[in-house]
This record gives structure tokens, sequence and C-alpha cells, in this order.
């Protein structure tokens, strides 16, 4: 453990934000440094409580305790190396994770947890920048070669861990740009790109070949893949947006939030985008469905787009500013939260149901919508629309941040002839193989829209699985 009493001593601190006034102004991340000596403090926190709950909270079964106590004692390369034997990409996590760990910290029971996020973003932006994280090339080759597809954090997961047990590994990725949605749904002012890049140049070292903007069951058939590699996994995401069935949808001014994140981040990389002024948030009146990350992440860029107004419907209610006995102590908690994006402006109102969309000349001018009440019946939430309660309201662009469905139908899925399971995931077993042997997958492809610890964790699952599937055996590390 870390200082017997540091608990009892020390309170919970995190970093300041920079001034939203500056920060809108710029895509950098909004986060002001933190000084060594409290970050300290806050690691001293972690106390012997005997049982550690936050493994139970994180995915990738990070030993949170160990690295804590290493820290406080001023042993920091020690630290990262006991972070990297379990999560491959800490500085992504630190940065985007919701943190359940903390959510599970036994501190947390009655009083403020352990600030285990921040700990963890320090630790490795200081083993970045003392040297420490150097390649980790394999001292031989297997001779067998794996195909990836997919590189958000899931493939790239999968990746590394097959490339350090000494396979060849092709990544296969669609866009531009290797990355997935870290590199075009992330918005920079959450995560700078600079910081992905200079994972993706360690893991080239490594041996792992980076292929852009080929995409697997077009560019190359799913059979000629099978013919080229000794395995394959599939990474490819939950891709399928969730899509607002109404009328008027077809209108010009709605947008997918995707469709929105994705040109921003292509000018912030300096890229010529096709300016659209559809999709341009500068001087208009916003609305965003859905309050999630992903709304979240449209309502800060378009406050840095210079948005007259921004307003963020969500159909669930408003969520309890504290937990409930629906969600006791270890689970994580689904309570109100502001975000950066949050503090930087914006309505958010709940329980409201978007009925129709309006318009003029084939471009969006009106939402109609109607407020709900939400009654418990038979054990679940029901959704009733109040009477009296229609309203509209003046809008200039629509985006859609309702989540995601899934992976998308056809294409590469239907080629490979993997199973899909009754939500549409493609149907994986313990060693995450799927139905056709030597089909891997991992991540959201296989779990569903979730968090990128998960998918970290799944792809470390899968790559042991098949290096298990070629070798026989593996070497390589459970996920926990």
């Amino acid at each position: 453990m870390a200082k017997p009493t540091g608990f009892m001593e020390y309170t919970r601190e995190t970093p300041k934000r920079r001034p939203v006034s500056d920060r809108v102004q710029d895509w950098l991340e909004v986060y002001e440094e933190f000084p060594e000596d409290r970050l300290r403090r806050q690691a001293a926190r972690c106390m012997d409580c005997g049982i550690p709950f936050c493994h139970q909270g994180c995915p990738v079964g990070n030993v949170i305790p160990d690295w804590n106590d290493l820290v406080y004692r001023d042993r920091w390369r020690e630290a990262i190396e006991r972070l990297h034997a379990t999560n491959n990409f800490p500085e992504f996590t630190g940065r985007l994770c919701p943190a359940p760990c903390e959510a599970a910290c036994v501190l947390g029971i009655n009083n403020d947890p352990v600030t285990i996020k921040q700990v963890e973003y320090e630790l490795i932006e200081r083993a970045w920048k003392e040297g420490w994280v150097k390649p980790q090339p394999p001292a031989a080759l297997t001779g067998k070669a794996v195909a990836i597809v997919g590189s958000g954090p899931a493939g790239l997961a999968v990746a590394q861990q097959l490339a350090r047990a000494g396979h060849s590994v092709t990544v296969f990725e669609r866009a531009d740009r290797v990355g997935g949605l870290l590199r075009y749904g992330i918005p920079d002012f959450k995560m700078e790109k600079r910081f992905l890049d200079r994972r993706l140049t360690q893991m080239e070292a490594e041996g792992v070949v980076f292929r852009p903007g080929v995409n697997i069951g077009h560019d190359i058939a799913a059979e000629d893949l099978v013919r080229q590699f000794d395995a394959i996994c599939l990474a490819g995401g939950a891709t399928q947006p969730r899509d607002l069935e109404v009328p008027g949808r077809e209108l010009r001014g709605v947008h997918f939030a995707m469709d929105y994140l994705t040109p921003q981040n292509k000018r912030n990389a300096g890229d010529s985008v096709p300016e659209d002024p559809f999709l341009d948030a500068r001087g208009k009146r916003v609305i965003i469905l859905g309050g999630g990350d992903t709304g979240a992440d449209c309502l800060g860029t378009a406050h840095r787009q210079g948005a007259r107004e921004v307003l963020q419907f969500e159909l669930l209610p408003k969520p309890p500013l504290a937990r409930t006995d629906e969600m006791p102590w270890p689970m994580y908690p689904m309570i109100y939260r502001v975000s950066a994006a949050h503090e930087e402006g914006g309505t958010r109102d709940y329980s409201i149901l978007t009925r129709r969309l309006s318009g003029a000349n084939g471009v969006l001018q009106k939402l109609h919508g109607v407020r709900l009440e939400w009654v418990r019946e038979d054990g679940r939430n029901v959704m009733r629309e109040v009477p009296g309660s229609e309203f509209e309201e003046d809008v200039d662009l629509l985006l859609l941040a309702m989540g995601f469905l899934g992976p998308e139908r056809g294409g590469m899925l239907e080629q490979f002839g993997v199973e899909l399971d009754a939500r549409g995931n493609v149907r994986a077993g313990e060693s995450k193989m799927t139905s056709v042997p030597g089909v891997f997958t991992a991540g959201d492809m296989t779990r569903g829209q979730s968090l990128i610890v998960w998918a970290i964790a799944e792809g470390r699952q899968a790559a042991r699985g098949i290096d298990r599937y070629l070798m026989g055996d593996t070497t390589l590390p459970d996920t926990c």
C-alpha cells in the first residue's frame, strides 16, 4: 500500500481545466498540468483495503494499488512497468476512460475515491518524457502471419501483443489514417493526435505493418485475406449509428455525429476538407440528440466552431446526483456528470421525444418534440408522452448522437460468413474465435458499443487466443 494514513490526511484533488474563454478558441487538451508533489499525495490516498475492488472495476485488470504505491515512493520506472503489464495504452485510457476503477474504489464507499485515472495519466506521460517507453521487438519470429481488420484500441492491442509474441502482423484500416475512433471520433480537445502517433511509431518499430485506406470486403475480398494469412482478427468496431426514424429526417442539416466529428478532426490534422455549410456549426442554432460521450464531443466541437446556441436533448430522464439503491457500490453509477464540454456552455434537457422535423426548400428549420414522463411498470421503466407538452425548436443543425447498433452488416462480415448473436454483434467464444476457424474478433464488433478499456481488454484476450491457435500454447498474459 501507499501511505497508511494518506486517505485520512489528504482529500481528493484533480487538475484544473483551462479557462473556458481560452480553450474554446483552440483544439488543445483542456487540462492544466498537475504538480508532481500533489500527484504523489493523491497516490498516497490508496488505502490498505484488503480486497482491492478497483481490480474488479478495471476490465484490463490493472494492479492499481501496486503502481499507486510505487508512484508515492517515487519509483516511477517500476510503476510504469507494472502498469504496462496489463494495459498497452495507458495514455489513451488515462485521457478517455470513464474510470470504472474509481467507482469500485473501496475508499469511495463513504469518501471520495482515489484519483486512479490521473495517476495513470501522469505515470505514462512521465514514462514517455523520460524515454522509458521503447519498442519491444520480439527476439525471434514464428513465421506466422496475422491480419487485423480495424485499427481502433482493440485492433491496436491485438497487434502489439501478437507482434511482441513474434508473429508478422498487418493492420488494415479503411480510413486514410490509422487509429479508428481514436483518430476520427475523439476530438483533439480530449486527446491530441500526437499522443496516438507516438504509440503507432513504437508499434511500427516492433514490426507491425499498417495499411490504411484498405477496405476489407471491398478492396480485398475476405477469401483472399484468408489465403494470405494464418489467422485474422476482426476489430472493426460498432460503427452502425442509431438513426432517427421520423418525418423530415431527409432534410439537409441532419447528420450523424461521426459524419460531423470526422471532418473537423481532418482539418485539425491539416487536411483540405471540402466546405459543407450544412456540417459547420458557426453562427447556427444546434441541437444534439443524445446525452452520452459522443453528444458531449459534438457539444465541445460546436462551441469551438462558433455555434450561436447549442441544445442537447436526451430521451431518458435526468440522472440522479448520487448513487441510488439501484446502483450500489461497487457498480459504476449512472449519475449526472458535467464534462468539460458541458462546462463550456449549452443547455441540457431530458425526457424529450422528437416526433418530426420540418423545413423549407429541403432545408431543416424546426424540431417538433414532446416531453415524456417515465413510470415503473412490471419492473421496468416505461415512457409516456405528457399531454399538452408538445413544443417546437428552431434548429439549423441537428446532430444524431444516439449510440450505435453494432457492426455494419453485409460486406466484410457476410464474406467471412461469421455468425452474429441476437444483438447483431459478431459471435465469439472465450478465445475470441468466431464461428469460422482461424477468424477471431475483438472490441465493439463482438461486445457492442462499449468503453476504450474494454476494447483493450478484448484485444489482449483475442491476441492470447490467436497465439494459442497458431502455436498450440501461449505465454501472453490474461487480461486480468
